[in-house]
Parts: C-alpha cells; sequence; structure tokens
C-alpha cells in the first residue's frame, strides 16, 4: 500500500534515492522495481534487517530491473551519513509527527538532496487524527508515537522554511481512516471485536484485489477523510553567488579607472 503517487512523483531508472525512516521499506521496494539506486533507512535494526531479506529476494525473482540498487542500514534521521548533496530523491513517509526535533530532519533531507532534486513528506491528515487522538489517549501517548498533528499549511511552511518549493499535494487513504477511528474507539489492541476484525477483513480484500468499486469509492473520499497529506518539493539550484558578481563588478571598475586614468596622461 503506497501512499506516494508516482504518477505525480517519478522516478528515472538510475535516480538515488532515500527512503527515511523506511519502516518496513514499502516505498523503497516501489522504487528499487523502478529502477532506481535505493537506500532504505530507518533506526529500528529489526525492520532493517527484514528489509534487507526482501531486497536480496526481489534481486533473487528478477523484480528489479539491470542498474537497480537496494541497499538496507540502520541510522539516524537527524544525523544521516551520507555526504551533501547525495541524493536524487528523497522521501519520508509516516516519520515527521514521532520525530521532536521535525525541523532538524528537513534541514538534514535539504542537506543531502541535490539541487533540482525531489522530496515527498506524507503525514497523518489532521482531521481524521485529530478524530484518533480524541477516541483515545493510547493511540499517541506511547513510546515513539505521534508526538503532534500537522495542519497542511503548517507543515507547507516548515517546508518553504527549510528551503523547498512545494509544486503539489493530495490525500491518501481514505478507506483507512474509519478502521483507524475504530479501533481507537474499541481499544488500539483490541483485534478481536467484531468491527474491527469486519474491517480489516475488507481492507485485505480491497489491497490484495483491488476492486474497482473501493477505488472509485476511495478517490471520491480521499478529498474528506483521507487518512495522509502528501506533499511534493523541489530543491531549487542556488542563484548565482553575490560574492562573485560583487568581484565581477569589482574587477570591471578597476578595468575603467585604469582605461580613464591611461588617457589623460
Amino acid at each position: 500500500m503506497l501512499t506516494v503517487d508516482f504518477t505525480r512523483f517519478p522516478l528515472a531508472p538510475g535516480d538515488r534515492v532515500l527512503d527515511l525512516g523506511c519502516g518496513a521499506g514499502r516505498h523503497a521496494f516501489e522504487c528499487y522495481r523502478r529502477g532506481a539506486q535505493v537506500v532504505a533507512l530507518d533506526q529500528n535494526g529489526e525492520e532493517i534487517r527484514e528489509v534487507a531479506k526482501w531486497f536480496a529476494a526481489m534481486k533473487e525473482a528478477g523484480e528489479a530491473p539491470a542498474g537497480a540498487t537496494a541497499t538496507a542500514m540502520e541510522g539516524n534521521a537527524l544525523a544521516l551519513p551520507f555526504p551533501d548533496e547525495s541524493f536524487d530523491v528523497v522521501i519520508i513517509s509516516e516519520v515527521m509527527e514521532h520525530i521532536p526535533d521535525d525541523k532538524g530532519v528537513l534541514a538534514e533531507m535539504v542537506r543531502v538532496l541535490k539541487p533540482g532534486g525531489r522530496i515527498a513528506i506524507t503525514v497523518p491528515r489532521y482531521g481524521p487524527e485529530k478524530v484518533c487522538w480524541s477516541l483515545s489517549d493510547a493511540y499517541h501517548e506511547v513510546e515513539g508515537g505521534h508526538i503532534r498533528i500537522y495542519k497542511a499549511d503548517e507543515l507547507l511552511a516548515k517546508i518553504r522554511e527549510a528551503g523547498l518549493k512545494p509544486y503539489g499535494t493530495h490525500h491518501a487513504h481514505a478507506l483507512h481512516s474509519p478502521y483507524w477511528w475504530l479501533k481507537c474507539a474499541f481499544g488500539v489492541d483490541n483485534d478481536k471485536v467484531l468491527p474491527v476484525r469486519a474491517y480489516h477483513k475488507l481492507l485485505v480484500w480491497d489491497i490484495m484485489k483491488k476492486p474497482l468499486v473501493t477505488r472509485v469509492a476511495e478517490q471520491a473520499l480521499n478529498p474528506l477523510i483521507g487518512k495522509s497529506f502528501v506533499a511534493y518539493a523541489t530543491k531549487p539550484h542556488l542563484p548565482a553567488l553575490a560574492g562573485t558578481e560583487a568581484e565581477a563588478a569589482a574587477t570591471a571598475a578597476d578595468a575603467t579607472t585604469d582605461a580613464t586614468g591611461a588617457g589623460t596622461k
């Protein structure tokens, strides 16, 4: 189940991609299938080991085209172990709501992104997430849980403040909002109650079969109750350095002075 829409966020074969806070690896796997050179990074070592196993299985099964590469590694989002301008693309999906220093994470992503590169950021949407918080403290008051709810304008302002230029937004996973409302209402750890079990079966059926009826329903409901807010942005190319322009102007002025002085001698 992908949150990033790759029709709005296209990849080219050979693009170097960082999936930051990759979790179980869903976006990293898709990038690998599309021919990218993928680095999947997460602080959870157990998940990273599983992602590495899936990368190996995908390679063995021939699911990735020639030239595609995939690496899974542990790392800290606030101190990325990469040089400046290392990646063409950065994806961070359902991660920033967990991190106290979200501005620090944005700064690190901008640092490792090449000028002209693109970032996809997804977070829980304000409205559906607010319902979850209202129904259950246990939903978010856990170690490593959600510490904030982003409003769209707030997230976009932080993206711009970090030096990025947003170019598109949308909502995703409307069918998943009622599932989480049910879990919060009946207890986030109570998966046996009938409404939760029944709705979970519906979601599994939808993911596996992709029937037209649910695809159409979700597209219609996404603007209203989409569970995730997705933003896309680019890192602008840097303008000419002011110092270089000043030096050029000074050189031209010196040349004019020399020419004037030579004419009056």
